[in-house]
């Protein structure tokens, strides 16, 4: 093994422990502990460790096309707003700069510089080990583990902050090695740090808003590639259709599952977390149901609606209308008693259609170890 490649692994080992290790400190301070410790790694891996690819001639255009990208994103998640509305995030000011802007800059700074020597080695192992960092490190800059108290801030850590960083540092491994440090930082300061003088975000579902993350990185890794990638042999060309034909069926599947789960679309799913309505629809059924608009409830449907907070999937099995307003009354098939009062067309949200047998159970397994 060579000077280069131990001193590579030692490097990017201690890097790695560096970001895990700040994990476990609270949000702000984790995020400057990190980047104060990574600014001297990214000044010294240059220096002990040899660049050894050389850029694409292409890497300008790249630059100015992946500007333009950036910026044409930025515009079309804030037109959504338009659409779902705007929620205040946090206030611009100067406690606001030190504890969160400056020190995410620091660490995307610092991750850039170190990817740029590691991806050029043209080294599977380097490659992983430089695919690791920028995925720890993405999930420290959008996310606070410690907040994670429930079910429901641990998928958001998985749906905004970890599936994001997988697809986000495939892109950026690519660009760094083919066309170098400044056309990743650039767009990676676009991308991550202009929504931060804009203390607005539109109110997108959390599933909606997690596919765009997603979604976005692989198509801007398979149009610049399939733009400026050429190849010269037959087979490779074929292989590297066959794959972009896989990547748009994974973006389609995707696309479908978010779709289904965001529930603002006509139709979509719900997993079943009772017995009460068992024999019909059992506990872990996964759900299919169709939004309810202007269609007629009719008695002995199987509807699902909100009340007190919670999402329930009952039967109607009364209906009278009192003083102009419609009334329904439900019941668990397998309850004794019907629920508590009625509910209006307000209430509900859907009408069932389908269901998929217990396949829901391990989402319903991670909630209830949430809640022990």
């Amino acid at each position: 093994m060579t000077r280069d490649r131990k001193m590579l692994y030692i490097i990017s080992s201690l890097i790695l422990v560096v970001l895990f290790a700040a994990f476990f400190i609270p949000a702000n301070s984790g995020r400057l502990v990190a980047a104060t410790l990574l600014l001297p790694a990214a000044v010294l891996v240059p220096i002990l460790i040899k660049k050894r690819n050389i850029l694409s001639i292409h890497s300008k255009m790249v630059l100015l096309l992946l500007i333009v990208i950036a910026l044409l994103y930025l515009m079309a998640y804030y037109l959504t707003g338009l659409k779902f509305g705007f929620y205040k995030q946090y206030y611009l000011n100067l406690s606001f700069m030190f504890r969160t802007f400056i020190p995410t800059s620091m660490i995307i700074i610092a991750i850039e510089i170190i990817r740029r020597v590691l991806v050029a080695q043209e080294n599977k192992t380097s490659n992983v080990l430089m695919y690791l960092i920028g995925i720890v490190a993405d999930v420290l800059i959008t996310s606070n583990l410690q907040g994670i108290i429930s079910f429901n801030k641990f998928m958001d850590v998985i749906g905004l902050a970890l599936l994001p960083a997988i697809t986000c540092n495939l892109l950026y491994n690519y660009l760094s090695r083919k066309y170098g440090l400044k056309t990743t930082l650039t767009y990676r300061l676009i991308i991550t740090l202009v929504p931060y003088f804009i203390a607005y975000s539109p109110a997108l579902n959390d599933a909606i808003e997690s596919l765009v993350k997603v979604v976005l990185p692989l198509i801007v890794y398979v149009f610049i590639s399939s733009l400026y990638d050429k190849k010269k042999k037959y087979a490779l060309e074929k292989k590297s259709k066959l794959r972009y034909v896989g990547y748009g069926a994974v973006i389609a599947i995707m696309i479908s599952i978010v779709m289904l789960i965001s529930g603002q679309f006509k139709y979509s799913l719900i997993v079943c977390g009772s017995n009460s309505m068992y024999g019909e629809i059992n506990k872990g059924d996964i759900v299919f149901y169709e939004r309810c608009d202007d269609q007629i409830i009719n008695e002995g449907q199987v509807i699902i609606f909100k009340k007190d907070n919670s999402t329930i999937i009952h039967r109607v099995v009364d209906i009278e209308v009192v003083n102009g307003q419609t009334r329904y009354y439900t019941k668990g098939d397998n309850n004794e008693s019907m629920d508590s009062g009625y509910i209006t067309k307000s209430n509900i949200i859907g009408i069932t259609n389908y269901k998929f047998s217990y396949i829901g159970y391990p989402t319903l397994w991670l909630r209830e170890l949430f809640n022990k």
